[in-house]
């Protein structure tokens, strides 16, 4: 193995660990009643979720999930 599968395969464990913190500092989808009647997303909080700790959080788990599945695959391929 060269020094570049060793770094590869670092960052890729630095980016499962990254992953498992980000989706545990998540919080729980639960709503409530206000889910069934629809009146969650008619609130300032459901308007501007995205611009939330909540909506950084989802979008570095869905970017960080990306880099896992393709380092997954380009490792295992043996493309490093």
């Amino acid at each position: 193995m060269s020094a570049l599968d060793y770094v590869f395969g670092v960052v890729f464990i630095l980016i499962c660990v990254a992953l498992v913190v980000l989706v545990l500092a998540q919080e729980g989808k639960n709503q409530g009643l206000g889910a069934i009647q629809g009146t969650v997303e008619n609130t300032y909080w459901g308007k501007n979720r995205g611009r939330s700790r909540e909506g950084v959080l989802k979008k570095v788990t869905i970017a960080l999930s990306v880099l896992f599945i393709l380092f997954g695959i380009f490792l295992n391929m043996g493309l490093f």
